[in-house]
């Protein structure tokens, strides 16, 4: 059974494989990035400018949380990948039901702290007495959402690992469409607000939890939960925990920085300027989900080849995720650059927001090809179990060079005579360009990885 569903990774060609396995992904992460856009937009048109800022305000949060739905769903996932290229069904197996014990007990931790310091933290985040209600009404709702999200996260990626990518799709897919649907009824026939999108997502992220659950209840599902699954294993919390990281620290990092960034556009430009950067984030993200969908695809095809010793293919996927990566960040940034005022009216009409959101979109958007480039090297070395090398990739950017930069390039805009908010939005474009080119020089330095015939696995 194993042979039938994932043998096929390394006899079929990479260019079919990573068609057959991106695409769900990419539909997936469209989808659910379309999902956030809307949410953005109905709050924006129905509610007001100051809501989007309260509602860019959750965003940090949230990633922290999500964070940790990256540490085991992509820990996890990649790990499978390679023992099943090691044809190990008995591990794989262990993996899901220690990856599932490992979400239950974080989610419901960091859920409950997020219950019991919610005001300090949506204040830490950059929330003012204008926007904190906002953002209050908004988490309250959701934060039973966003642990039902880690827990979908990591069964999907364990579908699509296990050779199921088209489900894996239906089932996030299914969930953002159902939250598109519930968007229009609950903030505007409901009339409830912020609270209306928040409700949407929750319950459209308890239908997706419980359908990839059913997934590996059903005995048509070859990788299940059995009671050998259940029997904790340090060494399998540690393996998850070593390739999630990166994913994971990339989360609370740009949570970090958020809340930095959050704190200099309070300083130079106020709320409507953080709600400018919430607006521009959201073209962004959906970039990044389109990227992630892509290497997503090439996960579980890099990993079974890299566990089962077949070098030139893990060669062959990289280049081609590479390529593929870099043209849509190519296709977003002209696009985005283009057309900035068309794609801000679309969430307000206010024009001070208008005018400031404006120069932020470009200067976020500008460089994405290069982000392309970024993030297909970190999930490509969290795939192949190198996760220092991942976590050094994704972290760059936001770590090493965006936090002294968002401080920096103000000072430096003032200095010439420009406003100190054109020097943060700058910063971003700056970090994108040097967190590429630490990323560069980490692949040269694990070059090996392509002649690599027989990895060592523990």
């Amino acid at each position: 059974m194993v042979l039938d569903k994932t043998k096929e990774l390394e006899t079929r060609s990479i260019r079919q494989l990573l068609w057959i396995y991106a695409l769900p992904s990419v539909i997936s992460q469209v989808i659910a990035s379309l999902y956030n856009i809307a949410d953005r937009i109905f709050i924006g048109q129905g509610v007001g400018a100051l809501a989007i800022a309260g509602l860019a305000i959750t965003m940090p949060v949230m990633n922290v949380i999500h964070a940790f739905g990256s540490l085991i769903g992509v820990g996890s996932s990649a790990r499978m990948s390679i023992v099943l290229g090691q044809k190990d069904v008995r591990w794989a197996e262990k993996i899901l039901g220690n990856s599932t014990i490992f979400t239950l007990v974080l989610g419901c931790l960091f859920t409950t702290a997020g219950y019991l310091f919610m005001d300090q933290i949506l204040m830490k985040f950059g929330a003012t007495d204008q926007t904190v209600a906002y953002a209050r009404e908004y988490m309250l709702i959701v934060l039973p959402g966003m642990f039902l999200t880690t827990v979908t996260f990591n069964l999907t990626g364990l579908i699509r690992a296990s050779g199921y990518p088209t489900k894996s799709m239906f089932i996030l897919a299914g969930g953002a469409v159902l939250n598109i649907i519930l968007d229009p009824i609950f903030i505007f026939w409901f009339d409830w607000g912020i609270a209306g999108a928040a409700w949407a997502t929750t319950l459209s992220m308890a239908v997706s939890s419980l359908v990839s659950v059913l997934h590996f209840v059903s005995p048509k599902s070859f990788i299940r939960f059995r009671a050998h699954s259940w029997e904790p294993k340090g060494y399998i919390f540690r393996n998850i925990t070593l390739i999630g990281m990166s994913p994971f620290l990339m989360n609370v990092a740009a949570a970090g920085v958020v809340a930095i960034l959050n704190s200099q556009l309070l300083r130079y430009g106020g709320d409507l300027a953080v709600g400018a950067y919430g607006i521009a984030n959201t073209f962004a993200m959906l970039l990044v989900m389109l990227i992630l969908g892509v290497c997503q695809g090439m996960q579980p095809i890099a990993g079974y080849n890299y566990g089962a010793g077949h070098p030139l293919r893990l060669k062959e996927v990289y280049l081609l995720t590479l390529k593929v990566c870099v043209l849509v960040g190519l296709a977003g940034s002209i696009i985005a650059c283009s057309i900035p005022q068309l794609l801000v009216r679309a969430f307000t009409h206010d024009e001070e927001l208008v005018l400031i959101a404006v120069p932020a979109v470009r200067f976020l958007m500008v460089m994405f090809p290069l982000i392309g480039f970024t993030i297909t090297n970190s999930n490509f070395f969290q795939s192949i179990d190198k996760p220092w090398i991942a976590i050094l990739t994704s972290l760059s950017r936001q770590i090493i060079f965006l936090v002294p930069f968002c401080y920096l390039f103000p000072l430096l805009m003032e200095n010439i005579g420009f406003n100190g908010l054109m020097g943060v939005w700058f910063a971003a474009t700056a970090s994108d360009v040097a967190g590429a080119a630490l990323a560069a020089i980490l692949l040269f330095s694990q070059r090996k990885v392509f002649r690599t015939q027989n990895p060592v696995l523990s």
